[in-house]
C-alpha cells in the first residue's frame, strides 16, 4: 500500500512539474523567437513480484508486476520555425532557417558568449547594437557592434552597413543538433564548457530587417496539455486520497483490539 502512495505522488509531482512549464510556454506566447518546450516524462522501473513460500524459503508463484511511478526526465525546446512578424524598425532582425539545424544571433552576456533567436535590437547610449535586456550582439570576430545611429541597413547575409558602407557582419552562428543548446534564461542558450559554436554557411540562413521571429508556441495545444495535466494530478490525487482512507481504516478500524 505504501508503494501505492510513492507511485500516485509521483505521478502528481511530474503533472506539476509538466503544468508549470506549459504556463511558461503560455507566459511567453508572444516572445519574438521563443522556442516551446517539451515534456519528455518516463516510467520508473517495472518491478516483478513473487510469493516467497517461508516455509520451504523459496519462491512459490508469480504475483505480476508492479509499477513504480513517473517522473520528468527532461524538458527539451522545439526549434521549428516562428513566423516571421513585420515590424519596420530598423533594429528588429530575424532569422529564417534554410537548411537543417538552427542559425542564432551570437551575443556577450557578462563576458560569455550566448545565442538567441530574439532579434528585438536597440542601439544603446555609446552606440553599440545590443539586445533589449542590454547584451551585446557581436561580429564575425566576436567584438562588439557600433553604429552611428538606428538607421542602418542589413542585408540578408547579416552585413550591416551604414550610407553604403560596410560596418560590421553579425555572428550568425549554427547548430548541426540543436538540443545540445542550454536554456540560460532571458531568451539565452549557451553551451556546455562554453563551447563556441561555429559559422552559419551563406545560403544556410537569411537575415530579414524590420521583422521578428515570432513564438512558435502553439497555443490551442498547449491549453490542451494544460487541462490533461491537470485532470493527471487530480487523478493521482485522488488515488492517494483513497490509499490514505485504507490506511486510516487500517490503524484505527481493523487494528482496535476491544477491552
Amino acid at each position: 500500500m505504501l508503494r501505492g502512495l510513492f507511485t500516485a505522488a509521483s505521478g502528481m509531482y511530474a503533472s506539476q512539474r509538466k503544468t508549470e512549464m506549459l504556463s511558461n510556454n503560455i507566459a511567453n506566447a508572444q516572445t519574438p523567437g521563443y522556442k516551446t518546450d517539451d515534456a519528455h516524462v518516463r516510467a520508473f522501473p517495472e518491478m516483478l513480484l513473487e510469493r516467497f513460500d517461508a516455509s520451504r524459503m523459496e519462491r512459490d508463484r508469480r504475483v505480476g508486476s508492479l509499477h513504480t511511478g513517473v517522473y520528468m526526465q527532461e524538458i527539451i525546446p522545439r526549434f521549428i520555425q516562428g513566423d516571421l512578424r513585420q515590424t519596420d524598425h530598423p533594429t528588429d532582425l530575424a532569422i529564417m532557417d534554410r537548411g537543417t539545424g538552427t542559425a542564432l544571433f551570437t551575443i556577450e552576456q557578462n563576458g560569455g558568449i550566448k545565442y538567441t533567436r530574439n532579434g528585438r535590437f536597440t542601439v544603446d547610449p555609446s552606440g553599440y547594437l545590443t539586445t533589449d535586456s542590454g547584451h551585446y550582439v557581436l561580429d564575425g570576430n566576436l567584438n562588439r557592434i557600433r553604429v552611428n545611429s538606428e538607421q542602418f541597413q542589413v542585408d540578408a547575409g547579416g552585413r550591416l552597413l551604414e550610407d553604403g558602407v560596410e560596418r560590421a557582419r553579425i555572428r550568425i552562428a549554427h547548430a548541426d543538433n540543436p538540443n545540445i543548446l542550454r536554456k540560460d534564461g532571458d531568451g539565452l542558450y549557451g553551451m556546455e564548457n562554453d563551447a563556441l559554436l561555429p559559422l552559419a554557411e551563406n545560403g544556410t540562413y537569411t537575415v530579414s530587417q524590420g521583422f521578428l521571429e515570432g513564438s512558435n508556441v502553439d497555443l490551442s495545444r498547449s491549453m490542451a496539455d494544460m487541462l490533461a495535466a491537470y485532470r493527471s494530478f487530480e487523478a493521482n490525487q485522488k488515488v492517494l486520497q483513497a490509499y490514505d482512507r485504507s490506511l486510516d481504516k487500517a490503524v484505527n478500524e481493523i487494528g482496535r483490539v476491544s477491552g
